[in-house]
């Protein structure tokens, strides 16, 4: 697809209206401000496997899983000293999701809020938004957290759900292991080997919002030593509708195609392979400023348009002593046009791994990293980033000791040292304190400082927010400006746990948190000054970034899991978010505190898995989400439900009734993308595997 050179409004859109007032770009979260003057752990299932017995696995099996996000080695659940929660296939299955954002729900404490049917807001203890900046998200070790715009773009994140092994979902900072940005979480999205998807499986589903989705995918063996798996998916969204109950044009359909490949190359070495191609395009209804043809603000139709491909090595090698080593590759495609604004970006990533014991109470692990990006802007409706053309590189090392204090106590000490192209060095070190006075029985207790860098937006942006009528026939303009002299947001992090298996039924977590964060970004005003764009002199109304704001944030999250019988499991769970951000005395930032209200103070779900036949399933989800105070978004409860009946070893056929508490509820809300409601729906899906 060629660039659009014409920045100007689609021809087609629908009838043009004139906006008044302030809009929003919404971009790092700063801009909407100036413009508003149940866990489960379980092993993933092959591809003919026969789905969960209930009676088969015991809490203590559950709470044996291992998990790698939180320090580079395999840990088990029960022992991490961090507040992590698993998301396993079966869960996903039971869930009835169709797409990632959804599926992320079940995980407590991540705040998910949907703004149309393409565009979501996700983030864990706060900042929330569609461009929140502080949760680092991964796929198999990749990074999709883009630093142009300093955000994940979820409608881009589409791998078939079929595929994912878990999710592994730390609630906390986690830089000391994967560096800058992973503030306030890290979502690492784990799929399958190709061992584990042998065989055919062809899937296809149909409803009142997702109209369409096919998913034909095969996995067979590479000689005696490897195994494969290709896919090809497509999905077709409908448009959702306002608030006022009219059809909107957010609608959404992508084409997505991928493989994965693993070898067992010797006793010692292993390698994969993977790599993905995708398409989408999508709709969205946005208010503007028309940089190059001012006075004009106009409200139409923007068409969103995403492809991109990526392609990843991992090679894993077991030395004699028992350690290991690991070295992965990838390279990373993508371009995105959306708002007008049209970015390129690119990506190479090396990361080197080595863990190994040091004499009997040390296991140790250290790596490095390189990463180089690139990115080409053109000029969009309102926005623009100078220079358009950059490039930057990132060095990073990282060491951590496990020392095994006693047998029931053991401290892990860690850093992360890394030098950027925004602010120079910065260190992210960490300490865990985990105690087990039983098997039954873990306290833990830990201290982080993470950093979230600035952005190329951050530092190169020219933002037109709105236009302002002025007396005598005039105007001004809004315009927020980057500033290269931007430093890296800190947060300083202490957290405490509790994990206990009670008896074989019930288990239960419960984490306590407090978080101190520095020099958050704020928007500064400077002096006006006339000036002409087009030969049209006008006032321009500067706003500059700068490093002038601070927070207390605490709060609690608890989740449990209770056998009430051989057929039945329940899994609760609560979280509880305190916010207070306050600007530094300097700061002249007047709209920075209602920041407090981005994200829930209050969130409430349960599931429920019953197996009423031996082959039929009726899970269900309640769940509860308190009102977000600036944004206008009220509070909303949410249920969903899933019927699904099993043919044998072969088929299985599902029915989804999701939102059947009310017709339509509203989730998040922005001032410049119009926000669509989230509607009762119904969705039917038939899988075949082979």
């Amino acid at each position: 697809m060629p660039r659009r050179t014409d920045k100007s409004p689609m021809p087609n859109s629908p009838a043009i209206r004139s906006a008044g007032g302030h809009t929003a770009y919404y971009l790092g979260r700063a801009g909407a401000r100036v413009a508003l003057s149940l866990g489960l752990a379980i092993p993933g299932l092959a591809q003919k496997s026969t789905p969960l017995d209930l009676t088969q696995f015991s809490l203590e099996d559950l709470m044996k899983i291992e998990v790698t996000s939180v320090s580079k080695r395999g840990q088990k659940l029960a022992k991490t000293g961090a507040a992590v929660f698993v998301i396993t296939q079966e869960d996903i299955r039971h869930s009835g999701a169709t797409n990632i954002p959804d599926l992320l729900r079940i995980a407590p404490g991540v705040d998910v809020a949907r703004l149309n049917a393409n565009t979501w807001a996700i983030s864990i203890r706060g900042f929330n938004g569609i461009f929140a900046d502080k949760l680092l998200v991964l796929i198999d070790g990749r990074t999709v957290y883009l630093d142009s715009a300093a955000n994940v773009y979820w409608d881009q994140q589409d791998v078939p759900l079929e595929d994912i092994d878990h999710i592994e979902v730390i609630r906390g900072p986690g830089g000391t292991v994967w560096g800058a940005n992973a503030v306030n979480g890290v979502i690492n999205i784990i799929t399958k080997p190709a061992q584990a998807t042998q065989g055919g499986l062809v899937s296809a589903g149909s409803g009142s919002q997702d109209s369409a989705q096919g998913l034909v995918q095969y996995g067979g063996k590479l000689g005696s030593k490897g195994a494969y798996r290709a896919f090809g998916r497509y999905f077709n969204v409908n448009n959702a509708l306002t608030p006022g109950g009219v059809q909107a044009a957010d609608g959404w359909h992508a084409r997505h195609g991928g493989f994965r490949a693993d070898w067992n190359l010797s006793a010692r070495d292993s390698l994969t392979v993977q790599g993905d191609l995708f398409r989408s395009d999508a709709g969205q209804t946005i208010n503007s400023v028309i940089s190059s043809a001012l006075p004009l603000q106009r409200t139409f139709n923007d068409s969103i348009f995403n492809d991109g491909g990526n392609i990843l090595g991992r090679w894993t090698r077991s030395l004699k002593n028992g350690s290991d080593t690991s070295l992965q590759v990838f390279y990373d495609y993508n371009r995105r046009d959306s708002k007008g604004l049209d970015e390129t970006h690119h990506q190479i990533n090396l990361d080197f791994d080595h863990r190994f014991a040091l004499a009997s109470r040390h296991q140790f692990v250290w790596g490095l990293g390189y990463r180089f990006e690139a990115d080409d802007f053109q000029p969009g409706y309102s926005i623009r980033i100078e220079p358009p053309r950059s490039s930057r590189s990132l060095f990073s090392g990282f060491v951590q000791d496990e020392i095994q204090l006693a047998p029931s106590l053991s401290l892990t000490v860690g850093s992360k040292f890394e030098h950027n192209a925004f602010t120079g060095l910065e260190y992210e070190p960490s300490a865990q304190l985990v105690w087990t006075p039983s098997v039954r029985h873990t306290l833990w207790a830990s201290a982080a400082r993470a950093i979230r860098q600035p952005s190329l937006a951050n530092e190169g942006m020219r933002f037109d927010v709105a236009v302002v009528p002025l007396t005598g026939g005039s105007f001004g303009v809004p315009a927020i400006s980057g500033n290269p002299l931007l430093k890296a947001e800190q947060l300083r992090d202490y957290e405490a746990g509790y994990r206990t298996q009670l008896n074989r039924r019930l288990s239960w977590d419960v984490t306590g948190f407090w978080s101190f964060y520095r020099r958050l970004v704020t928007i500064e005003p400077g002096s006006p000054f006339f000036t002409q764009t087009a030969g049209i002199p006008h006032l321009v109304l500067p706003l500059t970034f700068d490093n002038r704001a601070h927070a207390r944030n605490g709060g609690t999250e608890v989740s449990a899991t209770w056998d009430a019988g051989s057929r039945w499991r329940i899994s609760p769970g609560y979280s509880f978010l305190k916010m207070s951000i306050q600007r530094d005395r300097s700061s002249q930032d007047f709209t920075f505190p209602l920041a407090n209200g981005d994200s829930p103070a209050h969130q409430f779900q349960v599931r429920s898995w019953v197996k009423l036949r031996s082959n039929l399933d009726w899970d269900s989800t309640l769940m509860y989400v308190s009102a977000l105070a600036h944004l206008g978004v009220p509070s909303y409860a949410r249920l969903d439900t899933r019927l699904g009946w099993r043919f044998g070893e072969s088929a299985e056929v599902e029915i989804v009734g999701q939102n059947l508490l009310r017709a339509r509820h509203m989730e998040m809300s922005d001032l410049q993308v119009e926000q669509t409601q989230v509607s009762r729906s119904v969705f039917g899906k038939v899988t075949w595997r082979f």
